[in-house]
């Protein structure tokens, strides 16, 4: 598996529709009026990756399996969800489950969808949704506060060093900074991630517009994108009704339509890229008669860990790996036309995968 990435906003943005689309299904209903979603729904999608099919095709695989990504269709938030409002704590139990968070922001005109806070800002929703999770956040923190003062009394050492952070922290949380944006070190970062907090959480502000704005965005993508530059986030332009419609379409119509509207590929593929972007992440490849095959691992894993992602035998027997960079692999026709050119490389333990390899992991249990 890729990761997970949550679909989150208020109700009535495009939360369904574009879950919808992204999955291919109409798994989640839409429907116009708030709670439309209540439980999670969860799609698994593949990883869209032209390289996996000029592999397949070099290797003579019998079949292609691509990575894959979840993706959650969470119910929509309102004010007030961190006091339990609305489907509040649904909402934000689900979140805590997700590696990246999608934040649609709804910004085109409809007189016929509502909106819950009356009229269209994807700004001002924007920060309701990120103080309601603050403010879930704080409140997570002062509970777990108390439990920390007991046990740091007694000596525990790591209580201590919990306790300290949270005390550090929690003044500068309550004046509005999201824990992602905390200037931290990354021992303090390590703590951090057993808090399990809710801010924390990598965030691509995903803007749904109107057909017409699908390839320009339009003057409220553009606000976002000044408000995410200032935060160090990352935007995505995407109309949820372009991407539902592209699901009904064959792949050559899904071609034509594309292009007529000024884009190079749909959604998924979009957000896709993103979220690999924003998660730090890297695709490497294994390749046989049997099957290729692509999988994922964080940037800066080193061979073992990568062989472990397709099986713990192979991490823990680890003895080396043979590589081959795609550009060569396309470059030889394949993995005999590479060793025969001398662009196999034997790889220990210290090797750092990078984007592309095509690997063989050599190992013993």
């Amino acid at each position: 598996m890729g990761f997970a990435c949550g679909i989150v906003g208020l109700p009535n943005v495009g939360k369904s529709t574009l879950f919808n689309a992204l999955t291919e299904s109409a798994a989640a209903e839409a429907a116009n009026y708030p709670f439309c979603t209540i439980e999670p729904n969860v799609g698994i999608v593949p990883v869209p990756d032209p390289r996996l099919d000029v592999i397949g095709r070099l290797a003579k695989s019998a079949r292609i399996v691509p990575t894959r990504i979840e993706i959650r269709d969470i119910a929509g938030l309102v004010r007030g969800a961190s006091r339990g409002e609305g489907l509040g704590n649904r909402f934000l139990a689900a979140i805590r489950e997700v590696d990246a968070v999608l934040h649609v922001l709804r910004c085109f005109e409809d007189p016929d969808v509502v909106h819950v806070e009356g009229g269209v800002d994807p700004l001002r929703d924007a920060e309701l949704v990120e103080t309601e999770l603050l403010l879930a956040d704080i409140e997570s923190l002062q509970r777990q506060k108390e439990g920390l003062v007991r046990r740091a009394r007694g000596g525990e050492r790591e209580a201590k060093e919990r306790l300290a952070l949270i005390e550090r922290i929690l003044p500068v949380m309550e004046e509005g900074t999201p824990a992602r944006a905390l200037d931290l070190s990354e021992d303090e970062r390590r703590l951090l991630r057993g808090f399990h907090l809710l801010t924390s959480k990598p965030v691509l502000y995903v803007c749904n517009v109107e057909e017409d704005a699908a390839a320009t965005g339009n003057a409220l993508t553009r606000a976002v994108a000044e408000m995410a530059e200032r935060q160090g986030a990352r935007t995505l332009v995407v109309s949820a009704k372009v991407e539902a419609e592209l699901v009904a379409l064959a792949p050559e119509e899904r071609r034509e339509y594309l292009q007529a509207l000024g884009l190079e590929e749909p959604g998924l593929a979009r957000v896709v890229r993103e979220g690999y972007r924003l998660l730090d992440l890297v695709t490497f490849f294994t390749a046989g008669p049997r099957e290729a095959r692509a999988w994922t691992v964080r940037r800066g894993a080193r061979a073992p860990e990568a062989a472990g992602v397709i099986h713990s035998d192979f991490e823990r027997g680890f003895i080396c790996a043979e590589v081959i960079a795609y550009e060569d692999y396309v470059a030889c026709g394949g993995e005999q036309g590479a060793k025969d050119a001398g662009k196999m490389r034997l790889e220990g333990r210290d090797y750092v995968i990078r984007d592309g390899d095509i690997c063989l992991f050599r190992f013993n249990v």
